[in-house]
């Protein structure tokens, strides 16, 4: 339909305003509403010791907040430092205002659009001949107004796909954080670790290099053999060459944490040393069905199903009728100063309506890829959902596992120990050569190191149960 008369130019919009609340009464949103997947939910947690096992304490490791887990004064700063600076966690921050700018540009297609105008056009021309001359000016104002009902949900399926959008982003942020406080924590532990390997081979140096200069005053003197002051510098030479390779490894680590940071490569400061961290024998891991409301990518795999979903409505929503009204209001008048008076102003008014018929299978097709996206984001949640379970269980496990190892690398350093103190005395009553002391010694260096390593493993161990269980984001 179509009309042309002339009357009050803001008549039109009062129209389609009050039009406005009754399309959307009206109107309905086709395509299938989102309700959460069923979720198949261990009763516990497999790798949980026996005590916690039979524990249905709701408490959990994933609920405490970061600076509650790591009390190093130290580490908490550069946690701080890292949530604040890190380019990961602000590039998660620039995607959310880009799904946020992009949630705006999409709800506004539900909405009618206005646009104002105006023209003036002057027209002169000289008398030439047998015409005469004339001059001639016109002007015009306009507001004009469209708009498509969204009586089918079109426009409201894909606003609330890209809402769904921008609180997959926000949880993906949150993701990016626990595990950036999960990176720090462990690249901190780990170069506390470094930084006590380089304290053994630097202790162990020390008190090689004593030995060696008795052994060698003991050879020139004709009590030990060269056999043995070589055996003694082979033990100074080990323990020497540790020295540089840890304090590669230090300045690397360092570098590395420093990135985490937002730094430039350079120095990072110390809290604790590695055996002094704090944590608990057994950490309580909660009800496993708290984990889905926990963890932050399951809410970000939730919310991609959600979006992928309400894509299957606008999807459907392409098979009915498009209904769009437009109108135009003004003043237009060949007199400027008549511009404004009633019979210069005039309005009209429309509508269309366009229902698709055939397409070439493009809307058909259109749907089944929306369907078939649902299906992946579905596959896709209930795959994040069996990780996070798989997730915290080898974390448990670990940990228990890691802590009981260490306490047996304890007592095997604790007796290699005293074996080289006893080879040592052995030796220096001439009950031995100094084949036994190069071999105990050996073997307690040795086993000092990897003691550090069990240390940083038990703790590294524990960082990764904290990320499992759904912490570190929370503020």
């Amino acid at each position: 339909m179509a009309r042309h008369v002339r009357n009050n130019p803001l008549s039109l919009f009062t129209a389609l305003i009050l039009l406005v609340p009754a399309a959307l009464a009206t109107g309905c949103a086709v395509g299938p509403n989102y309700k959460r997947p069923n979720a198949s939910v261990p009763a516990a947690y497999r790798g949980l010791s026996d005590e916690l096992a039979t524990s249905t304490s709701p408490a959990s490791l994933g609920d405490q907040k970061w600076w509650e887990v790591f009390q190093d004064k130290e580490l908490q700063g550069l946690i701080r430092k890292a949530v604040q600076d890190n380019y990961n966690v602000r590039i998660a921050a620039a995607r959310i205002l880009e799904a946020r700018a992009q949630l705006g540009i999409t709800r506004a297609d539900q909405f009618p659009s206005l646009n104002a105008g105006g023209n003036i056009t002057s027209q002169r021309s000289v008398k030439t001949g047998s015409f005469p001359g004339f001059q001639q000016t016109s002007g015009q104002l306009n507001l004009s107004a469209s708009w498509n009902l969204d009586f089918w949900g079109r426009y409201r399926r894909a606003t609330e796909a890209q809402r769904a959008t921008l609180l997959s982003q926000e949880w993906a942020r949150q993701a990016v954080i626990s595990s950036l406080v999960a990176s720090v924590a462990s690249s901190y532990f780990q170069l506390r670790e470094l930084d006590l390997e380089l304290d053994i081979s630097k202790r162990t140096l020390a008190s090689r290099s004593e030995s060696l200069k008795l052994t060698t005053i003991r050879t020139e003197h004709g009590i030990d053999t060269m056999l043995d002051q070589r055996q003694s510098e082979q033990l100074v030479y080990t323990a020497a060459a540790q020295v540089p390779d840890f304090e590669r490894q230090i300045e690397q680590q360092e570098n590395t944490l420093s990135v985490l940071l937002g730094n430039n490569p350079g120095a990072i400061p110390r809290g604790l040393g590695l055996t002094e961290q704090p944590h608990a024998p057994e950490v309580p891991a909660g009800l496993p069905s708290a984990l889905l409301e926990r963890r932050p990518d399951i809410h970000e795999a939730e919310q991609n199903l959600i979006a992928a979903n309400a894509q299957i409505g606008a999807a459907r929503a392409a098979y009915f009728p498009q209904i769009s009204l437009t109108g135009t209001g003004g003043y237009q008048s060949t007199a400027l100063t008549n511009l404004f008076t009633g019979p210069a102003g005039l309005w009209n008014f429309g509508g269309s309506l366009v229902q698709p018929i055939f397409q070439g299978g493009r809307l058909k097709n259109n749907v089944r890829l929306a369907e078939a996206r649902r299906e992946q984001m579905l596959l896709t949640y209930q795959q994040t959902i069996q990780g996070a379970f798989r997730d915290v269980s080898n974390s448990l496990i670990a940990y228990r596992k890691n802590r009981e190892f260490r306490i047996q690398r304890e007592k095997l350093t604790a007796a290699a120990q005293e074996a080289a103190q006893l080879s040592e005395q052995r030796f220096n009553a001439g009950a031995t050569d100094y084949l036994e002391v190069l071999t105990n010694e050996t073997n307690y260096f040795s086993d000092e190191l990897t003691l550090a390593q069990a240390q940083f493993n038990e703790l590294q161990a524990m960082v990764q149960l904290y990320q499992a269980l759904g912490g570190g984001w929370q503020r």
